[in-house]
């Protein structure tokens, strides 16, 4: 990526370093952006479901004795880590990410990874699971006007003389599309 940087001035240096500055606050937005973006879309991103077994905390206290020698420890080195989160991921089936391995320091930190559920369902699909107050009517599977099939308006449309064109295969074997007619028919 090339930045141009223009200089009308006889100081180079103070040119330079508006430059750089253009160049470091134009990169803060960048990364800015993509935080926002992520945060966002957050529950698109490519976890496993994960509940915690019911002796969780035993388990760990196991794997932290026969690895540090005690249950609480601080996990300066990073081979210690390694070797206490291997073995996690060999007793659980569930690791820790890149991104949160800053985060673990110590034991503690392991337990409260550990003992967090992860719930990849999207937001509209975990309405299903909870009971909504009798005001509230979510439709999940939607319907698709045709002239054919539709009871509650004796078949006419809000939108005359349009036809509705089904593209996707998927929805194309789910979802009837037709033609209009013209007003001449």
């Amino acid at each position: 990526m090339a930045f141009l940087c223009y200089s009308f001035s006889r100081d180079q240096t103070n040119s330079s370093m508006a430059c750089g500055l253009y160049q470091a606050k134009r990169f803060a937005s960048t990364i800015e952006s993509v935080v926002k973006s992520l945060r966002d879309r957050s529950y698109l991103r490519p976890l496993k479901p994960y509940i915690p077994p019911e002796d969780v905390e035993q388990k760990l206290n196991n794997i932290f004795k026969s690895q540090l020698g005690s249950n609480s420890a601080h996990l300066s080195n990073g081979r210690i880590k390694f070797k206490v989160l291997s073995a996690c991921f060999k007793e659980f089936k569930h690791g820790v990410p890149n991104s949160r391995l800053h985060e673990i320091l110590t034991t503690d930190d392991i337990k409260g990874f550990y003992l967090q559920e992860i719930d990849t369902r999207v937001p509209l699909d975990k309405f299903k699971s909870i009971e909504l107050p009798p005001n509230i009517s979510i439709q999940y599977d939607y319907h698709r006007f045709h002239p054919d099939t539709d009871t509650m308006h004796g078949g006419i449309s809000a939108f005359p003389r349009q036809s509705t064109i089904v593209t996707g295969l998927t929805a194309k074997k789910k979802y009837a599309g037709y033609k209009a007619k013209p007003i001449w028919h």
